[in-house]
Protein backbone atom coordinates (compact mmCIF):
# COMPACT_ATOMS: atom_id res chain seq x y z
CA UNK A 1 0.00 0.00 0.00
CA UNK A 2 1.21 3.52 -0.80
CA UNK A 3 1.04 5.63 2.36
CA UNK A 4 1.61 9.38 2.44
CA UNK A 5 2.57 10.89 5.81
CA UNK A 6 2.14 14.64 6.10
CA UNK A 7 4.62 16.02 8.61
CA UNK A 8 8.12 14.93 9.70
CA UNK A 9 8.04 15.86 13.35
CA UNK A 10 8.66 13.16 15.92
CA UNK A 11 5.07 11.87 15.51
CA UNK A 12 5.11 11.71 11.71
CA UNK A 13 8.63 10.28 11.55
CA UNK A 14 7.83 7.51 14.03
CA UNK A 15 4.68 6.68 12.07
CA UNK A 16 6.70 6.47 8.86
CA UNK A 17 9.15 4.06 10.48
CA UNK A 18 6.47 1.65 11.67
CA UNK A 19 4.49 1.89 8.43
CA UNK A 20 7.61 1.02 6.47
CA UNK A 21 8.37 -1.91 8.78
CA UNK A 22 4.82 -3.13 8.16
CA UNK A 23 5.66 -3.40 4.46
CA UNK A 24 4.13 -0.21 3.07
CA UNK A 25 5.62 2.15 0.51
CA UNK A 26 5.94 5.34 2.53
CA UNK A 27 6.48 8.95 1.46
CA UNK A 28 6.82 11.75 4.03
CA UNK A 29 6.21 15.38 3.09
CA UNK A 30 7.68 18.14 5.26
CA UNK A 31 7.74 21.89 4.58
CA UNK A 32 10.94 22.42 6.58
CA UNK A 33 14.38 21.50 5.25
CA UNK A 34 14.71 18.53 7.60
CA UNK A 35 12.87 16.45 10.22
CA UNK A 36 11.86 17.67 13.67
CA UNK A 37 12.37 21.38 13.06
CA UNK A 38 9.09 22.70 14.47
CA UNK A 39 7.35 21.50 17.66
CA UNK A 40 9.82 18.62 18.09
CA UNK A 41 12.87 20.86 17.92
CA UNK A 42 13.39 22.15 21.48
CA UNK A 43 10.68 20.72 23.71
CA UNK A 44 11.05 19.82 27.38
CA UNK A 45 12.82 16.56 26.57
CA UNK A 46 10.70 14.30 28.76
CA UNK A 47 9.29 10.89 27.87
CA UNK A 48 6.67 11.23 30.54
CA UNK A 49 3.63 9.00 31.03
CA UNK A 50 3.64 10.63 34.48
CA UNK A 51 2.18 13.72 32.76
CA UNK A 52 -0.95 11.82 31.75
CA UNK A 53 -3.20 13.90 34.00
CA UNK A 54 -5.28 15.94 31.51
CA UNK A 55 -5.30 19.71 31.49
CA UNK A 56 -9.08 19.50 31.96
CA UNK A 57 -9.64 18.40 35.55
CA UNK A 58 -11.58 19.73 38.57
CA UNK A 59 -8.50 21.30 40.14
CA UNK A 60 -7.66 23.44 37.12
CA UNK A 61 -10.77 25.66 37.11
CA UNK A 62 -9.92 27.74 40.23
CA UNK A 63 -6.35 28.03 38.95
CA UNK A 64 -7.46 29.32 35.55
CA UNK A 65 -9.60 31.96 37.26
CA UNK A 66 -6.62 32.97 39.40
CA UNK A 67 -4.38 33.18 36.31
CA UNK A 68 -6.74 35.38 34.27
CA UNK A 69 -5.10 38.68 33.36
CA UNK A 70 -1.65 37.60 34.57
CA UNK A 71 1.11 37.63 31.95
CA UNK A 72 3.20 35.34 34.16
CA UNK A 73 0.47 32.67 34.34
CA UNK A 74 1.48 29.09 33.41
CA UNK A 75 -1.61 28.95 31.17
CA UNK A 76 -2.37 32.19 29.36
CA UNK A 77 -5.48 32.81 27.24
CA UNK A 78 -5.45 35.60 24.66
CA UNK A 79 -9.00 35.38 23.33
CA UNK A 80 -9.15 38.86 21.87
CA UNK A 81 -11.34 38.04 18.91
CA UNK A 82 -14.32 35.82 18.33
CA UNK A 83 -13.11 32.47 17.03
CA UNK A 84 -15.96 29.92 16.94
CA UNK A 85 -13.54 26.95 16.83
CA UNK A 86 -11.62 28.20 19.85
CA UNK A 87 -14.76 28.90 21.87
CA UNK A 88 -16.19 25.49 20.99
CA UNK A 89 -12.92 23.94 22.09
CA UNK A 90 -13.22 25.87 25.36
CA UNK A 91 -16.72 24.54 26.00
CA UNK A 92 -15.55 20.98 25.36
CA UNK A 93 -12.62 21.62 27.69
CA UNK A 94 -14.99 22.71 30.46
CA UNK A 95 -17.17 19.63 29.93
CA UNK A 96 -14.10 17.48 30.61
CA UNK A 97 -13.31 19.18 33.92
CA UNK A 98 -15.23 16.65 36.03
CA UNK A 99 -13.61 14.00 38.21
CA UNK A 100 -15.16 11.23 36.11
CA UNK A 101 -13.99 12.63 32.76
CA UNK A 102 -10.54 13.37 34.14
CA UNK A 103 -10.08 9.75 35.21
CA UNK A 104 -11.35 8.44 31.86
CA UNK A 105 -8.93 10.72 30.01
CA UNK A 106 -6.05 9.85 32.33
CA UNK A 107 -6.55 6.15 31.58
CA UNK A 108 -6.68 6.76 27.83
CA UNK A 109 -3.55 8.88 27.87
CA UNK A 110 -1.69 6.40 30.07
CA UNK A 111 -2.71 3.53 27.83
CA UNK A 112 -0.95 4.99 24.82
CA UNK A 113 1.89 6.67 26.79
CA UNK A 114 3.03 3.53 28.64
CA UNK A 115 2.79 1.49 25.44
CA UNK A 116 4.76 4.17 23.60
CA UNK A 117 7.53 4.19 26.22
CA UNK A 118 7.85 0.42 25.73
CA UNK A 119 7.98 0.84 21.94
CA UNK A 120 10.67 3.51 22.30
CA UNK A 121 12.79 1.23 24.45
CA UNK A 122 12.45 -1.60 21.93
CA UNK A 123 13.30 0.70 19.05
CA UNK A 124 16.33 2.13 20.83
CA UNK A 125 17.67 -1.36 21.50
CA UNK A 126 17.02 -2.50 17.92
CA UNK A 127 18.68 0.48 16.23
CA UNK A 128 21.24 1.43 18.86
CA UNK A 129 19.97 5.01 18.85
CA UNK A 130 21.78 7.62 20.90
CA UNK A 131 19.85 10.85 21.46
CA UNK A 132 21.26 12.11 24.79
CA UNK A 133 18.81 9.91 26.63
CA UNK A 134 18.78 9.44 30.39
CA UNK A 135 16.91 6.67 32.19
CA UNK A 136 16.84 8.18 35.67
CA UNK A 137 13.10 8.71 35.89
CA UNK A 138 11.20 11.97 36.34
CA UNK A 139 10.82 13.68 39.70
CA UNK A 140 7.83 15.96 40.34
CA UNK A 141 8.40 18.44 43.16
CA UNK A 142 5.82 20.31 45.26
CA UNK A 143 6.14 23.23 47.64
CA UNK A 144 2.53 23.40 48.77
CA UNK A 145 1.36 20.58 51.07
CA UNK A 146 -2.18 20.64 49.72
CA UNK A 147 -0.95 20.44 46.12
CA UNK A 148 1.28 17.53 47.13
CA UNK A 149 -1.65 15.69 48.72
CA UNK A 150 -3.74 16.15 45.56
CA UNK A 151 -0.84 14.94 43.43
CA UNK A 152 -0.51 11.83 45.60
CA UNK A 153 -4.17 11.04 44.93
CA UNK A 154 -3.57 11.36 41.18
CA UNK A 155 -0.46 9.19 41.51
CA UNK A 156 -2.56 6.47 43.12
CA UNK A 157 -4.98 6.58 40.19
CA UNK A 158 -2.05 6.24 37.78
CA UNK A 159 -0.68 3.29 39.74
CA UNK A 160 -4.02 1.56 39.29
CA UNK A 161 -3.57 1.92 35.52
CA UNK A 162 -0.05 0.49 35.53
CA UNK A 163 2.32 3.43 36.07
CA UNK A 164 4.79 3.09 38.94
CA UNK A 165 4.93 6.34 40.94
CA UNK A 166 6.71 6.67 44.28
CA UNK A 167 5.98 9.36 46.86
CA UNK A 168 9.08 10.99 48.34
CA UNK A 169 9.82 13.31 51.25
CA UNK A 170 11.65 16.60 50.71
CA UNK A 171 14.93 15.10 51.86
CA UNK A 172 14.45 12.11 49.56
CA UNK A 173 13.89 14.46 46.63
CA UNK A 174 17.24 16.15 47.31
CA UNK A 175 18.88 12.73 47.64
CA UNK A 176 17.51 11.73 44.22
CA UNK A 177 18.66 15.01 42.66
CA UNK A 178 21.25 16.92 44.74
CA UNK A 179 20.92 19.98 42.47
CA UNK A 180 17.64 20.69 44.31
CA UNK A 181 19.57 21.61 47.46
CA UNK A 182 18.86 25.33 47.01
CA UNK A 183 15.09 24.74 47.39
CA UNK A 184 15.11 21.60 49.51
CA UNK A 185 13.85 23.47 52.58
CA UNK A 186 10.84 24.78 50.61
CA UNK A 187 9.59 21.39 49.41
CA UNK A 188 6.56 19.59 50.81
CA UNK A 189 7.53 16.43 48.93
CA UNK A 190 7.78 14.86 45.52
CA UNK A 191 6.73 11.95 43.33
CA UNK A 192 9.33 9.94 41.46
CA UNK A 193 8.40 7.97 38.34
CA UNK A 194 11.49 5.76 37.95
CA UNK A 195 10.62 4.22 34.58
CA UNK A 196 10.12 7.50 32.75
CA UNK A 197 12.95 8.99 30.71
CA UNK A 198 14.34 12.09 29.08
CA UNK A 199 16.19 12.80 25.87
CA UNK A 200 16.63 15.08 22.89
CA UNK A 201 13.46 14.78 20.80
CA UNK A 202 14.99 16.58 17.82
CA UNK A 203 18.07 14.33 17.79
CA UNK A 204 15.85 11.24 18.09
CA UNK A 205 13.66 12.42 15.20
CA UNK A 206 16.64 13.20 13.00
CA UNK A 207 18.34 9.87 13.62
CA UNK A 208 15.15 7.85 13.25
CA UNK A 209 14.45 9.60 9.93
CA UNK A 210 17.94 8.63 8.76
CA UNK A 211 17.29 5.00 9.74
CA UNK A 212 13.85 5.01 8.12
CA UNK A 213 15.32 6.27 4.86
CA UNK A 214 18.32 3.91 4.97
CA UNK A 215 16.75 0.71 6.28
CA UNK A 216 13.11 1.17 5.42
CA UNK A 217 13.35 2.99 2.12
CA UNK A 218 11.09 5.81 3.31
CA UNK A 219 11.08 8.70 0.85
CA UNK A 220 11.41 11.95 2.81
CA UNK A 221 10.62 15.03 0.75
CA UNK A 222 11.77 18.15 2.56
CA UNK A 223 11.02 21.73 1.59
CA UNK A 224 7.66 20.65 0.18
CA UNK A 225 4.45 22.37 1.31
CA UNK A 226 1.08 20.63 1.15
CA UNK A 227 -1.56 22.92 -0.33
CA UNK A 228 -4.59 20.61 -0.31
CA UNK A 229 -5.82 17.06 0.12
CA UNK A 230 -6.75 15.49 -3.21
CA UNK A 231 -10.09 13.68 -3.48
CA UNK A 232 -11.85 11.43 -5.93
CA UNK A 233 -15.54 10.65 -5.32
CA UNK A 234 -15.16 11.73 -1.70
CA UNK A 235 -12.06 9.61 -1.03
CA UNK A 236 -8.69 11.20 -0.22
CA UNK A 237 -6.22 9.93 -2.82
CA UNK A 238 -3.16 11.92 -1.80
CA UNK A 239 -2.07 15.54 -1.57
CA UNK A 240 -1.40 18.53 -3.77
CA UNK A 241 1.89 20.28 -3.02
CA UNK A 242 3.91 23.19 -4.33
CA UNK A 243 6.09 20.53 -6.00
CA UNK A 244 3.26 18.65 -7.69
CA UNK A 245 0.61 16.07 -6.83
CA UNK A 246 1.27 12.94 -4.78
CA UNK A 247 -0.85 9.78 -4.93
CA UNK A 248 -1.59 7.52 -1.96
CA UNK A 249 -3.88 4.72 -0.86
CA UNK A 250 -3.78 6.11 2.68
CA UNK A 251 -2.90 9.66 3.76
CA UNK A 252 -1.86 10.38 7.36
CA UNK A 253 -2.33 13.83 8.90
CA UNK A 254 0.58 14.29 11.31
CA UNK A 255 0.86 18.06 11.05
CA UNK A 256 0.36 18.82 14.72
CA UNK A 257 -1.39 22.14 15.28
CA UNK A 258 -1.78 22.65 11.53
CA UNK A 259 -3.77 19.44 11.01
CA UNK A 260 -7.20 21.14 11.48
CA UNK A 261 -6.45 23.69 8.74
CA UNK A 262 -5.93 21.00 6.11
CA UNK A 263 -8.68 18.72 7.40
CA UNK A 264 -11.21 21.54 7.17
CA UNK A 265 -10.71 21.63 3.40
CA UNK A 266 -12.33 18.19 3.13
CA UNK A 267 -15.10 19.10 5.57
CA UNK A 268 -13.52 17.49 8.62
CA UNK A 269 -13.47 19.47 11.85
CA UNK A 270 -10.75 18.53 14.30
CA UNK A 271 -11.08 19.70 17.94
CA UNK A 272 -7.47 20.86 18.17
CA UNK A 273 -6.10 24.28 19.06
CA UNK A 274 -2.45 25.38 19.15
CA UNK A 275 -0.90 26.07 22.54
CA UNK A 276 2.35 28.01 22.33
CA UNK A 277 5.07 26.75 24.64
CA UNK A 278 8.50 28.16 25.41
CA UNK A 279 11.87 26.70 26.24
CA UNK A 280 15.36 27.94 26.94
CA UNK A 281 18.50 25.87 26.47
CA UNK A 282 21.21 26.77 28.95
CA UNK A 283 24.90 25.83 28.49
CA UNK A 284 26.05 23.97 31.60
CA UNK A 285 29.61 25.10 30.85
CA UNK A 286 31.31 22.88 33.42
CA UNK A 287 29.14 23.98 36.33
CA UNK A 288 28.07 21.45 38.96
CA UNK A 289 24.59 22.77 39.75
CA UNK A 290 22.61 21.37 36.82
CA UNK A 291 20.35 18.38 37.48
CA UNK A 292 20.85 14.96 35.92
CA UNK A 293 17.40 13.66 36.86
CA UNK A 294 14.59 15.22 34.82
CA UNK A 295 12.52 17.50 37.05
CA UNK A 296 8.93 18.73 36.85
CA UNK A 297 8.04 21.74 38.99
CA UNK A 298 4.26 21.39 39.20
CA UNK A 299 3.65 24.72 40.89
CA UNK A 300 5.02 26.63 37.89
CA UNK A 301 4.26 23.95 35.25
CA UNK A 302 7.93 23.80 34.31
CA UNK A 303 10.10 20.86 33.22
CA UNK A 304 13.89 20.49 33.21
CA UNK A 305 15.97 17.94 31.31
CA UNK A 306 19.72 17.51 31.07
CA UNK A 307 20.73 17.06 27.42
CA UNK A 308 24.44 16.40 27.26
CA UNK A 309 26.21 19.57 28.40
CA UNK A 310 23.03 21.67 28.22
CA UNK A 311 20.00 22.12 30.46
CA UNK A 312 16.63 22.43 28.74
CA UNK A 313 13.97 24.35 30.71
CA UNK A 314 10.47 24.45 29.23
CA UNK A 315 7.00 25.46 30.24
CA UNK A 316 4.00 27.74 30.01
CA UNK A 317 1.14 27.48 27.55
CA UNK A 318 -0.20 30.46 25.64
CA UNK A 319 -3.46 30.20 23.72
CA UNK A 320 -2.79 32.79 21.09
CA UNK A 321 -3.62 31.14 17.79
CA UNK A 322 -0.88 30.43 15.28
CA UNK A 323 1.44 33.20 16.40
CA UNK A 324 4.97 31.73 16.61
CA UNK A 325 6.80 34.92 17.50
CA UNK A 326 9.02 34.88 20.59
CA UNK A 327 7.47 36.87 23.42
CA UNK A 328 10.47 38.08 25.44
CA UNK A 329 8.46 38.36 28.63
CA UNK A 330 7.32 34.73 28.40
CA UNK A 331 10.66 33.13 27.60
CA UNK A 332 12.48 35.23 30.18
CA UNK A 333 9.93 33.98 32.72
CA UNK A 334 11.05 30.43 31.88
CA UNK A 335 14.68 31.50 32.26
CA UNK A 336 14.05 33.23 35.61
CA UNK A 337 12.31 30.18 37.03
CA UNK A 338 15.16 27.95 35.90
CA UNK A 339 17.65 30.27 37.60
CA UNK A 340 15.59 30.33 40.80
CA UNK A 341 15.40 26.53 40.99
CA UNK A 342 18.96 25.78 39.87
CA UNK A 343 21.00 28.96 40.50
CA UNK A 344 24.34 27.28 39.72
CA UNK A 345 23.12 25.28 36.70
CA UNK A 346 24.91 27.04 33.86
CA UNK A 347 25.59 30.13 31.80
CA UNK A 348 22.18 31.83 31.93
CA UNK A 349 23.47 34.84 30.00
CA UNK A 350 23.86 32.68 26.89
CA UNK A 351 20.58 30.75 27.10
CA UNK A 352 18.87 30.14 23.75
CA UNK A 353 15.08 30.78 23.66
CA UNK A 354 12.63 28.87 21.49
CA UNK A 355 8.88 28.61 21.03
CA UNK A 356 6.61 26.06 19.36
CA UNK A 357 2.95 25.17 18.98
CA UNK A 358 1.55 22.06 20.70
CA UNK A 359 -1.69 20.58 19.24
CA UNK A 360 -4.09 20.30 22.18
CA UNK A 361 -7.43 18.47 22.27
CA UNK A 362 -10.08 19.41 24.88
CA UNK A 363 -9.51 16.13 26.75
CA UNK A 364 -5.70 15.95 26.28
CA UNK A 365 -6.05 12.61 24.45
CA UNK A 366 -4.58 12.38 20.92
CA UNK A 367 -6.49 11.57 17.74
CA UNK A 368 -5.23 8.32 16.20
CA UNK A 369 -6.88 6.24 13.49
CA UNK A 370 -9.21 6.44 10.53
CA UNK A 371 -11.63 9.27 9.84
CA UNK A 372 -15.05 9.32 8.22
CA UNK A 373 -13.35 10.60 5.09
CA UNK A 374 -12.17 7.46 3.25
CA UNK A 375 -8.42 7.31 2.76
CA UNK A 376 -7.65 9.89 5.47
CA UNK A 377 -6.05 8.87 8.79
CA UNK A 378 -5.10 10.89 11.87
CA UNK A 379 -2.01 10.91 14.06
CA UNK A 380 -2.22 14.29 15.75
CA UNK A 381 -3.46 16.17 18.80
CA UNK A 382 -0.80 14.89 21.22
CA UNK A 383 -0.53 18.20 23.07
CA UNK A 384 2.55 18.38 25.28
CA UNK A 385 3.12 14.61 25.01
CA UNK A 386 4.07 14.18 21.35
CA UNK A 387 7.57 12.96 22.23
CA UNK A 388 6.12 10.69 24.90
CA UNK A 389 3.49 9.11 22.63
CA UNK A 390 5.22 9.20 19.24
CA UNK A 391 6.44 5.60 18.97
CA UNK A 392 3.28 4.03 20.38
CA UNK A 393 1.06 6.19 18.18
CA UNK A 394 3.06 5.31 15.09
CA UNK A 395 3.00 1.60 15.79
CA UNK A 396 -0.70 1.66 16.62
CA UNK A 397 -1.51 3.55 13.42
CA UNK A 398 0.60 1.18 11.32
CA UNK A 399 -1.33 -1.78 12.73
CA UNK A 400 -4.66 -0.09 11.97
CA UNK A 401 -3.75 0.81 8.39
CA UNK A 402 -2.36 -2.70 7.84
CA UNK A 403 -5.54 -4.32 9.14
CA UNK A 404 -3.71 -5.90 12.09
CA UNK A 405 -5.02 -6.06 15.63
CA UNK A 406 -3.13 -3.44 17.69
CA UNK A 407 -1.35 -4.46 20.87
CA UNK A 408 -3.52 -2.11 22.96
CA UNK A 409 -7.20 -1.23 23.04
CA UNK A 410 -8.00 1.67 20.70
CA UNK A 411 -11.28 2.67 22.38
CA UNK A 412 -11.43 6.42 23.00
CA UNK A 413 -8.33 7.27 20.96
CA UNK A 414 -10.08 8.34 17.76
CA UNK A 415 -12.13 11.26 16.49
CA UNK A 416 -15.37 9.33 16.97
CA UNK A 417 -15.37 10.13 20.69
CA UNK A 418 -16.32 13.74 19.86
CA UNK A 419 -19.23 12.72 17.60
CA UNK A 420 -18.30 15.43 15.11
CA UNK A 421 -20.12 15.06 11.79
CA UNK A 422 -18.09 15.30 8.59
Amino acid sequence: MKVLVLGAGVVGTAAAWYLSRAGHEVTVVERQHGPGLETSFANGGQVSPCHAEPWANPAVLPKVLKWLGRDDAPLLFRWRRFDPALWLWGLRFLSNCTAFRAEVNTERTLRIAIYSRHCLQELRAELGLDYEQRRLGILHIYRDAREFDQACETAETMRQYGLLRLEKSASECVAIEPALVAVGGQLAGGIHTPDDESGNAYLFTHRLADEAARRGGVDFRYGVTVTALRQDCGRVIGAATDHGDLDADATVLALGSYSPLLAARVGLRLPIVPAKGYSVTIPVDGRKGAPYVSITDDEHKMVYSRLGDRLRAAGTAEMTGYDTSLNAQRWKLVLDRARALFPAAGDFAHAEPWTGLRPVTPDSVPLIGRTRVPGLWLNTGHGTLGWTMACGSGRLLADQISGHRPAIDTEGLGLERFRIPV
